[in-house]
């Protein structure tokens, strides 16, 4: 691979990691949120609804993960 497909797959990765930081601060905001809600609305369907969320977001922060993981490949060889 030529040296500007790697600067353009860099400045990609360096992208995808800003977003992946903006996602684990409102992972953390939206757990502290749930944590923070009284028993009974934590085991209703708000509740639920915001443990979808942490989980959705949690399954696309490991995704992230992948995908960075596989561009270090690419870059690194």
């Amino acid at each position: 691979m030529n040296n500007d497909r790697r600067k353009r797959i860099s400045k990609a990765w360096l992208l995808i990691d800003q977003a992946e930081e903006i996602l684990s601060q409102v992972l953390g905001e939206e757990e502290e949120s749930y944590d923070n809600l009284l028993e009974g609305l934590q085991n209703g369907a708000r509740g639920e609804q915001m443990q979808e969320y942490i989980e959705t977001l949690g399954e696309v922060d490991d995704k992230i993960q992948e995908i960075k993981d596989d561009l270090d490949g690419i870059l690194n060889r």
